[in-house]
């Protein structure tokens, strides 16, 4: 294909869908072993949510398309404070959230190694991980860029296999003895489920991305936005089924590798090593790519003057840069450790989910300002709707550390030297 060329919908639907497929989703179904089965009402609740977004940042590429990403969609609809604070809010996500997908890399690397899951074991695992794709990114970003590529096929396998291995094997029983193990009603279980599970919609600004490269962008990108979130929530719900059909919600949520033991009761060990195997792998890549992008993030920052010109020379990140990224994400790993990788997958990533929610909800405002359409405008009032309630119904633990970020950052901002606006181009 021309690179010139443009993109029907549906080959548009099936990269916006590709993006926001990432390995964080193989340790959910141990994350939500608390809410049970039940979690599908969840995910079905989340992935409405997610089109709404999915739409707000395709009106805003249309509404304001030289912005330069959140951070200038904020800025151009809220000014430069919110501008300072999404370029931080995405560069602290960011990094978190790597720190959760080294965790997911640790818990299928268990299934090879148990000594991986005791506390002491997975956080060694997570500093090694963390620092071997930190180190691909100071070789320079095509290295990590081509090794995070290379990964996006294979990661996609255990979750397929998961889902035919349930399909053959799934138990009603099981399954509706998984519904609440709390027994607590799903008015309460949901809403509190609700930023773990948007973990993995993340990346539904992708499509506004999109907006150069399809053949009627007015039509198209809505139409490639709705139809990739339906298409990942397809997935994620078929997968999470085919668990919790298999798994009784105790057992699952000891699990440090719930789609490989699902495969390892049905097709036995052999297989379920390989669907492992590619986890792993996958899981590696997406932290490869996701390393890179924190780095990139404080670049940009850097040329747009909300972060010290150290972060970033001549349209390139700086040497320490990465080195920098490796350091917090270290201390983020052994300050989150819990008793299962489990546990410590569903704190970083309700953190990371809260903390992006958040994000969407400025950029939301934003779009509420600078909308020229009714249609736009009511879409932005939904995406804020949502946003909002999923981060109030979110566990304390996951607020608190936000709102301590929040507050940080506002802090930093009038110490700051407030300057004009930077133009990277005019630089």
């Amino acid at each position: 294909m021309k690179l010139d060329g443009k993109l029907h919908w549906g080959l548009a639907a099936l990269v916006v869908a590709g993006n926001m497929i990432g390995s964080g989703v193989y340790l959910l179904p141990a994350t939500l072993a608390t809410t049970g089965s039940s979690s599908l009402v969840g995910w079905v609740v989340a992935a409405i949510g997610a089109v709404t977004l999915a739409l707000v940042f395709a009106a805003l590429g249309r509404t304001l398309p030289n912005a330069d990403g959140l951070p200038g969609f904020a800025e151009r609809g809220l000014g430069r404070f919110f501008g300072f604070q999404t370029t931080l809010a995405f560069w602290a996500a960011a990094l978190i959230g790597n720190v959760a997908v080294a965790v997911a890399a640790t818990g299928y690397l268990g299934f090879f190694f148990p000594a991986l899951k005791t506390p002491v074991g997975a956080t060694l695992c997570n500093l090694a991980l963390i620092w071997l794709v930190t180190g691909a990114y100071v070789l320079g970003v095509r290295t990590a860029a081509r090794f995070a590529a290379i990964t996006l096929i294979i990661g996609l396998a255990p979750i397929v296999v998961a889902i035919v291995a349930g399909a053959v094997s799934f138990d009603p029983e099981v399954f509706a003895a998984s519904w609440s193990p709390s027994g607590e009603p799903l008015t309460k279980t949901v809403p509190a489920s609700l930023a773990v599970i948007f973990w993995a919609f993340l990346g539904v600004e992708s499509a506004a991305v999109l907006s150069q490269r399809v053949k009627d962008p007015a039509h198209d990108v809505g139409r490639a936005s709705i139809a990739g979130v339906s298409l990942a929530a397809v997935i994620y719900i078929a997968a999470s089924a085919a668990v919790f059909g298999v798994i009784p919600a105790a057992v699952l949520a000891q699990s440090t590798s719930p789609y490989a033991d699902l495969i390892a009761r049905v097709f036995g060990a052999s297989v379920a090593g390989v669907a492992a195997a590619c986890a792993v792998v996958k899981a590696t890549g997406t932290l490869g790519g996701w390393v890179m992008m924190a780095g990139e993030t404080a670049r940009a920052g850097a040329e747009h003057g909300y972060l010290p010109k150290g972060f970033g020379q001549g349209g390139r990140a700086t040497r320490a840069t990465p080195l920098l990224g490796g350091a917090i994400m270290s201390i983020a790993a052994v300050l989150s450790s819990q008793q299962t990788l489990g546990g410590q997958f569903g704190l970083l990533i309700g953190v990371t989910s809260v903390l992006t929610l958040s994000v969407y909800a400025v950029c939301c405002v934003s779009l509420l300002r600078t909308a020229r359409t009714r249609r736009d405008k009511t879409v932005a009032v939904i995406g804020l709707i949502f946003s909002v309630a999923a981060v109030a119904a979110a566990a304390p633990g996951y607020i608190l550390p936000t709102l301590g970020f929040v507050a940080m950052v506002s802090g930093a901002w009038f110490l700051w030297l407030r300057r004009p606006s930077v133009d990277p181009t005019q630089a």
